[in-house]
């Protein structure tokens, strides 16, 4: 990529452009505080009269933020809207940027940046329409919602929608601005992921027979959660509404041994269902840890202490709303399209829905374009989450 070229017509269209710089400009990779962000948004609103409630994790190095502007009449607890978004980002470790991650960047017909499509452009076209909703006056509030460590199981948030029941606030619904194509989805699939650890027994690699190879008996495993992703890719079950229609199974991280003539005593791999939200996680766990206790008695012949144990990452449940309710009528309204759809990739859409909050995912670029070096998002569809925003506005709106 070389330098950025002058905006295309379309940015100048682009009120909250400034918005978008600034959210992007902190680096709030899931590792990192988020703190500075969130003072910047509490300071924000704070200077529009808005005030915030932060709720903060156990170390108080990140924060929630749940801000809210009342109707004209007061209410600030029944019915409205929640936008919600998560301020955390994938790290950039590794991956060949072609300009400065945490700035946002124009080049031709796109922005490119981390967080652009995941999702801060979103947040930052919300926060942009404070000043209109604030002028125009509210009929039902509006609830802003950002939270911390949805990219490693939607931790941030959990809290949230805690502290938000528990305060007797009730929305009628929420709308998280995760990357659809500015498609109203009304259901995604769930994710568990775990840690399988093997214990193995040390020897010589001339002797072998006498000690257990921790690796090769994680690639038994990594081998079968392999032929399990083979069954749901040929025999389902199939929803052909995802993009990818069937449960998948995937291993990510492996981690063993400390040099060949040494039997591994010790290996690890990371792994993780995305389910369809009628699949039981739990189900296909119990499947793999019968598969590993067929491997225990070999291990065992050799040394009992040897050990498969398996210890839960993360958990994100899935949801399907069929119809998606009122809120996803008043998204189609606002995107001006009858069109609905469900996505691979989970949210924290599933928890507010399970909180009483009916939910529905809706907002700019496509996550294709996220979590890859140089991500990016078309000017185009920033536009029509503005367009969007200014409908849920005249909706929301007394004038």
């Amino acid at each position: 990529m070389n330098a950025p070229a002058a905006p295309t017509a379309v940015a100048p269209q682009l009120v909250s452009l400034d918005l978008i710089r600034t959210l992007v400009g902190y680096d709030t990779t899931s590792r990192e505080s988020n703190l500075a962000l969130i003072h910047w948004v509490r300071d924000y609103l704070a200077g529009h009269g808005v005030a915030s409630v932060l709720t903060f994790d156990d170390e108080r190095r990140k924060a929630n933020l749940f801000a809210t502007l009342p109707a004209k009449d007061g209410n600030s607890t029944t019915g409205g809207v929640v936008l919600s978004g998560h301020t955390d980002v994938v790290p950039v470790d590794g991956q060949p940027w072609d300009s400065a991650p945490f700035e946002a960047t124009i080049v031709g017909d796109r922005l490119y940046g981390r967080g652009v499509a995941d999702m801060k452009s979103f947040s930052a076209i919300a926060l942009g329409q404070v000043p209109t909703l604030l002028r125009r006056g509210l009929e039902r509030p509006v609830h802003f919602a950002l939270s911390y460590d949805e990219e490693v199981g939607c931790v941030g948030a959990r809290r949230l929608i805690a502290d938000v029941v528990a305060r007797g606030i009730k929305p009628s619904g929420c709308i998280i601005g995760e990357p659809s194509g500015m498609r109203v989805v009304v259901a995604h699939k769930g994710k568990k992921s775990h840690r399988c650890r093997v214990r193995g027994h040390e020897a010589h690699s001339a002797l072998t027979p006498y000690g257990v190879n921790a690796i090769q008996v994680a690639s038994e495993l990594v081998t079968f959660l392999t032929q399990m992703a083979r069954r749901f890719r040929d025999r389902g079950p199939f929803d052909a509404a995802y993009d990818v229609p069937y449960t998948t199974v995937h291993t990510g991280v492996i981690r063993g041994g400390t040099a060949l003539n040494i039997v591994p005593r010790d290996c690890q791999f990371d792994f993780e269902f995305r389910h369809l939200p009628g699949d039981d996680p739990d189900a296909l766990l119990a499947e793999v840890g019968r598969f590993a206790a067929t491997l225990l008695p070999d291990m065992h012949a050799v040394d009992p202490a040897t050990t498969i144990e398996f210890q839960p990452i993360s958990a994100s449940p899935g949801y399907d709303s069929r119809d998606g309710g009122e809120i996803a009528q008043l998204g189609k309204m606002c995107s001006g399209t009858q069109d609905t759809g469900k996505v691979s990739f989970g949210s924290e859409a599933a928890l507010f829905h399970n909180a009483g909050m009916p939910a529905i995912i809706c907002g700019p670029g496509h996550i294709a374009q996220a979590h890859q070096p140089n991500e990016w998002v078309a000017l185009e569809q920033l536009a029509l989450c503005e367009t969007f925003m200014a409908r849920l506005a005249d909706h929301l709106c007394v004038a």
